[in-house]
């Protein structure tokens, strides 16, 4: 007989809150206060409540629930695994007699006191266990799932199967199992989902404080979530499915409406998955596949070819059993999308990267591959918790950010540092940003008067919002930073300083802040002598979250959080006809950023193109830099020094002396060491190379430290006459 899916009731779908705080008619005495009879009556009207259902009725035939579904199941096998009878915890011992729901003893140490058992620590399908849980953690022992990343990869490896794209019999499809939302709310914390080598995915997603575990977002006995709570920030808001949070402005579908809930998001994804799942089974498998949802096991051949199942193909004689590795993946994948029907709200945006990472590697064997090209992944950085700044910490002991780290890489460190100018605790890991890095309470900001350029030793002002962002785009050394290491060891030889990445605040005040290298009996540039915009455009906010401006009234009005690009049309009407610009007239869909340059820029590079772009021309000083260090540090060290911008610590010995970076020398091991002309040089190097927009903050800047550093090593740099 084929088994239909645990179909529970709607409330038990939003259900990750739900396992505690139950009182059952069955097995309590009469209730008498009123705040247990009102917890009576909706726990009554739940999921976990509902004594007719399939998820506690499956077994009846059988007489007693197996140990392998009694811990969910069934309450006595809920106790029996928490230890709670007295047998040994972390186990279900014996069979559960059937008869119960979720009642008020799986949860409670009595019937009457509502006193919660405490279960801190739940160890995921994949192995993996958190600590340091709530109440919640009643909850995520049984909306886990029951298998994992690691469930597929060993199915994988036992199967012996050779190659990717054969089918085989040994390849069976693993059913995450349903309502895993824990598991979703974990992403890649717990690995539930099948993960793709070599790419990031979103962690636990966190909302602000107060919304954070099951219990705050769910009524803990109607399972019904609290709208009224989502409210207090999504506004209007009368069914999340329309929830969209202000961190989350890309189309991720590719059908360009940014505006719609991330749940029709999700389904649009989910749709192009299935497609492609089709597709692939079809033109490269020769095996049409159809998905049953309501029937186990999910996946059965579409014999007539028609793209549904129908008829009698849902027959468990016609399951299908021929999944090749790259189709098991993707497959597995969709049913946890699907068998999470709430993972909109429980971590959309580790589902999307996961419907579209299947995507993206079935597409790799398809002749005609879906088009993701409109489709995006990821967030813009400050949001993006499947990115590197975010993600570096997840396999630490403690799942904590160091607090030398914690101010620009976790949600909570920014705070601190402005309400005590340092960092001395560690925080925990984040999954992006939250409203309350830089807000109090929306609208209201964090307020930082002054921003200290903590490695530089300097300040700086920009009277606005700006100064939230600048207390991390600021880089990590500077040029104090480096005097100071050349100077307790002046003939000796150092390891490079690493700028870090993104100091646009650095580039943007230049000399005003001097974090770049700036050489002795030269000067430099500050925020005042490069451009000004006339009055416009000369903050952070003013040009990454400004609304299009309005000539007679300036309107700085705040437009979006995604910061990653300004608004074209802010620019067009004085860059519109710049000498690079491909276009004529100003026309904001034609924009192109990477092509500004004002009539009134000199030849930085000096190779007699006065029309190529202001990124050309720092590229081409980059280029003649580099090179000029390859030249110095052969001559003087013995070995040329190698740039590799993506692996750390990013110089390297040229072993072999070919000029170029092997894949054997670009080890920490071979790390190259530089003499004090050395150290500055390649610090202004990579602060020109992890600072990809200083030919827009500050061109000048960046173009006067690279000819310097070019100079200080030996070069030539009379041509550079703009100096």
């Amino acid at each position: 007989m084929i088994k239909k899916p645990f179909m529970i009731a709607a409330a038990l779908a939003l259900a990750v809150a739900g396992l505690f705080l139950a009182f059952s008619s069955t097995t309590a005495s009469a209730v008498t206060n009123p705040k247990q009879a009102l917890a009576e009556r909706l726990w009554k009207m739940s999921g976990h409540g509902d004594k007719t259902s399939m998820p506690f009725n499956d077994w009846n035939d059988a007489g007693s629930i197996p140990t392998t579904c009694a811990k969910c199941h069934s309450t006595p096998g809920f106790l029996d695994f928490l230890g709670a009878d007295g047998s040994q915890g972390g186990v279900v011992d014996k069979a559960a007699a059937i008869g119960t729901t979720v009642e008020c003893l799986a949860c409670h140490v009595d019937k009457t006191s509502g006193v919660l058992r405490r279960n801190s620590s739940v160890q995921f399908p994949s192995g993996v266990v958190i600590d340091g849980l709530g109440p919640e953690g009643l909850c995520m022992e049984c909306h886990q799932g029951r298998a994992s990343k690691v469930t597929i990869d060993t199915k994988i490896a036992s199967s012996g199967v050779p190659n990717v794209d054969t089918s085989s019999t040994k390849l069976s499809f693993s059913n995450i199992h349903y309502y895993a939302a824990a598991a979703t709310q974990m992403g890649t914390l717990v690995q539930s989902g099948y993960e793709y080598a070599g790419l990031e995915y979103d962690a636990r997603f966190a909302h602000i404080a107060g919304y954070n575990a099951c219990n705050t977002c769910h009524n803990p006995h109607s399972l019904q979530v609290n709208i009224k709570g989502c409210n207090t920030c999504h506004e209007g808001i009368k069914d999340p499915k329309d929830i969209r949070f202000v961190g989350s402005q890309v189309d991720y579908d590719g059908d360009g409406n940014i505006t719609e809930g991330m749940y029709y998001e999700i389904q649009h994804i989910m749709d192009k998955l299935y497609a492609t799942i089709q597709r692939y089974a079809r033109t490269v498998l020769a095996k049409p596949i159809g998905y049953d949802g309501a029937t186990n096991p999910y996946w059965f051949f579409d014999t007539n070819g028609n793209g549904v199942i129908d008829g009698t193909e849902n027959a468990s004689t016609n399951a299908y059993n021929q999944f090749s590795v790259r189709l098991l993946k993707a497959a597995y994948n969709y049913q946890v999308a699907t068998k999470d029907p709430n993972n909109f709200a429980h971590n959309g945006k580790y589902v999307i990267e996961l419907c579209y990472d299947s995507i993206a590697d079935l597409n790799a064997k398809l002749a005609a591959p879906t088009d993701l090209s409109a489709m995006r992944r990821e967030d813009e950085g400050h949001f993006n918790g499947a990115s590197m700044p975010y993600r570096d910490w997840d396999t630490s002991a403690d799942h904590l950010v160091p607090s030398g780290c914690a101010r620009c890489h976790s949600a909570t460190g920014l705070a601190k540092f402005i309400a005590t100018g340092t960092n001395t605790e560690n925080e925990p890991i984040a999954n992006g940003m939250l409203c309350t890095t830089c807000h109090t309470a929306p609208p209201a900001l964090r307020s930082l008067p002054v921003v200290p350029f903590t490695a530089a030793g300097t300040t700086a002002n920009l009277g606005d919002a700006s100064n939230l962002c600048m207390a991390c785009h600021q880089g990590r050394e500077s040029k104090a930073s480096v005097d100071a290491t050349i100077a307790a060891n002046p003939n000796g030889t150092f390891s490079f300083k690493n700028v870090h990445y993104f100091a646009a605040g650095a580039t943007f005040l230049g000399a005003e802040v001097k974090v770049g290298y700036e050489f002795a009996g030269k000067t430099y540039v500050n925020r005042q002598s490069f451009a000004n915009h006339g009055g416009r455009f000369n903050t952070c906010v003013q040009c990454h979250m400004s609304s299009k401006v309005v000539e007679e009234e300036h309107n700085w009005t705040m437009r979006t959080h995604n910061v990653a690009e300004p608004l074209k049309e802010n620019c067009v009407p004085c860059h519109g006809n710049d000498i690079s610009q491909t276009f004529k007239g100003a026309d904001p869909e034609k924009f192109d950023f990477e092509q500004i340059r004002p009539g009134n820029i000199p030849d930085y590079n000096a190779n007699g193109n006065v029309t190529e772009s202001l990124k050309a021309e720092i590229q081409g000083l980059e280029d003649a830099l580099y090179a000029q260090i390859q030249t110095y540090t052969l001559a003087v060290q013995g070995s040329r020094a190698l740039y590799d911008g993506n692996t750390y610590p990013y110089w390297f010995k040229d072993l072999n002396n070919n000029g170029i970076l092997d894949a054997s020398e670009a080890t920490s091991a071979n790390g190259s060491k530089f003499y004090a002309a050395g150290l500055r040089a390649t610090f202004n190097f990579q602060l020109s190379k992890k600072e990809p927009h200083g030919f827009i903050h500050n061109a000048r800047y960046v173009a006067q430290l690279l000819v310097d550093s070019i100079g200080s090593l030996g070069g030539n740099v009379a041509k550079y006459t703009w100096r």
